[in-house]
């Protein structure tokens, strides 16, 4: 049974994007060692997990890249979740309308490596009050963005969690692994 395992880099203050779905600053902290980690996780997962806004930023950007980490995010299956998009021109692309909660959990029985959910915040607060998410790892980057899209929604529950790990970069970036308490 695979682990799903959410991979985001959030502003200082908590933001994912920006106004209008900006993630220019996402280039501030990208570098060789970044890279190396993310071919390391590709390496590693048996598939991608995104919301619909999430998903038409990767598929706007990633059939028309080349290399190593182009390469997985291209073969990878991904598992996207829209009550609007009804087909995808993007390789390997698998698309749900709704049962989210059972139809992730059963995603995590049926896939034998590890799923990614890259962004799509709306998407993750569906999956953490039923406990889908089985690791959170947080890029924490050296940015105030003072408004956008928060990575946690407001939530009638606290979900306590235990440090795995946490990892500074040169380019200043904290990458946290989180394990949530059951």
């Amino acid at each position: 049974m695979a682990k799903l395992i959410m991979w985001n880099l959030m502003t200082l203050d908590g933001f994912v994007e920006g106004p209008n779905h900006d993630i220019s600053w996402h280039l501030d902290v990208w570098g060789e060692e970044l890279e190396r980690l993310s071919i390391e996780q590709g390496n590693n997962a048996g598939a991608l997990l995104f919301g619909r806004l999430t998903y038409d930023l990767m598929a706007g950007h990633w059939p028309g890249e080349e290399g190593e980490v182009a390469d997985f995010m291209n073969e990878l299956p991904k598992f996207v979740f829209s009550r609007t998009i009804t087909k995808s021109n993007w390789n390997n692309t698998h698309i749900f309308k709704s049962d989210v909660q059972d139809t992730v959990a059963k995603l995590k029985r049926d896939t034998a490596k590890d799923i990614y959910l890259f962004g799509s915040a709306n998407l993750a607060a569906s999956l953490i009050p039923h406990g889908l998410i089985d690791e959170f790892r947080i890029g924490v980057c050296p940015v105030i963005l003072g408004n956008g899209t928060r990575l946690f929604k407001e939530s009638p529950e606290r979900l306590k969690l235990n440090l795995l790990d946490a990892k500074p970069y040169s380019t200043g970036i904290v990458v946290l692994r989180y394990q949530p308490v059951r």
